[in-house]
C-alpha cells in the first residue's frame, strides 16, 4: 500500500518511488512539482483522512494538485474508499471541492457490508483490448450488491440526508464545550477529546451500546450509516452528553 505507515507496508512496496508530503500545504505541493513535475506519474490523496484522525483536505489544496497534475501530466488518483459513497454528502468527497480525480478507488460503503471494491478511471485514460483483469473483480454477487446500495441511496436520497445530518449533528457537537476542533464533511465527523474523557468510547460502548471510531490517542471518529435520521442522532447526543458529564464527575476530586 502506499502509506507511510511503518507497521503495514509490504516489503514489496518498500521502494523509493512514493515522496510524502505535508498535508495540506500548498507550499510544500508546488515546490515538489517545480522541482520534480516531469517524473511524477501520480498524487494519490484521500480528502478527507480516515485513519488519519479526521484530517479534511481543504477546497485550495484539492483545486492545486488538480492543477499541477494536469499541467505536468500526472495521475491525480482519489482515495475515496472511507470518504466516499456518499458519505461526505456527495458522492465523492473531492466533488465537494469542485474537483475531478482521474481515478477514484471506492470500497466499504459500495456494498454496505458485502465485500467488493473497484475503480473509476476518467475517459481519456483509455483502456487496452485485452488487458487482464482480476480473478475475483467484478463477480455477479458483488455486482448485484453495489447496484442494490446505490439504488438505495438514490431512492431514499442518502446524499442530501448525509449532508443535512451531518452539519446539523457538527452544530450540536460544537457546542458541547469538552469536545474540541469539531471537524468533518457530512457524516463522517471526527473531534479531540481532553484527557479525563479518554475514556469515553468505552463508556459509550459498555453503557450505551453506542461504537463510534479512534484515531490517534484522542481522536473520536463518526461514521454512521447514510441513512441515520435526527431522532437517531439525537439520541447519540444525550449520550454523549450524559457520557461526558458522569465521567467529569469521576475525575473531580470529592471534598472531605
Amino acid at each position: 500500500a502506499a502509506t507511510d505507515n511503518p507497521a503495514i507496508v509490504a516489503p514489496v512496496n518498500e521502494t523509493g518511488n512514493i515522496v510524502f508530503l505535508p498535508y495540506n500545504d500548498e507550499a510544500a505541493l508546488h515546490e515538489w512539482f517545480n522541482a520534480h513535475g516531469g517524473e511524477t506519474a501520480a498524487v494519490i490523496i484521500e480528502a478527507i483522512q480516515g485513519v488519519g484522525g479526521i484530517t479534511v483536505a481543504t477546497d485550495a489544496f484539492l483545486q492545486a494538485i488538480r492543477a499541477r497534475c494536469t499541467e505536468h501530466g500526472a495521475v491525480f488518483i482519489a482515495d475515496e474508499v472511507q470518504c466516499g459513497y456518499g458519505r461526505s454528502g456527495r458522492f465523492f468527497c473531492t466533488d465537494t471541492s469542485g474537483v475531478d480525480a482521474d481515478i477514484y478507488s471506492m470500497a466499504k460503503g459500495m456494498g454496505n457490508g458485502f465485500p467488493v471494491g473497484g475503480i473509476l478511471i476518467a475517459p481519456h485514460i483509455a483502456p487496452k483490448h485485452g488487458l487482464l483483469g482480476t480473478t475475483f473483480g467484478g463477480n455477479h454477487l458483488a455486482c448485484a450488491a453495489a447496484l442494490a446500495v446505490l439504488e438505495v441511496i438514490e431512492q431514499e436520497g442518502l446524499l442530501q440526508a448525509a449532508a443535512d445530518t451531518g452539519t446539523w449533528l457538527m452544530e450540536e457537537l460544537k457546542a458541547i464545550p469538552q469536545l474540541q476542533n469539531v471537524r468533518g464533511k457530512g457524516l463522517m465527523i471526527g473531534f479531540d477529546v481532553p484527557p479525563h474523557l479518554k475514556t469515553l468510547r468505552a463508556k459509550l460502548l459498555q453503557e450505551y451500546r453506542i461504537f463510534t471510531g479512534e484515531a490517534k490517542p484522542a481522536v473520536v471518529r463518526l461514521l454512521p450509516a447514510l441513512n441515520l435520521g435526527r431522532p437517531a442522532a439525537a439520541e447519540f447526543l444525550e449520550s454523549l452528553r450524559t457520557a461526558i458529564a458522569a465521567l467529569e464527575r469521576e475525575a473531580t476530586p470529592a471534598h472531605p
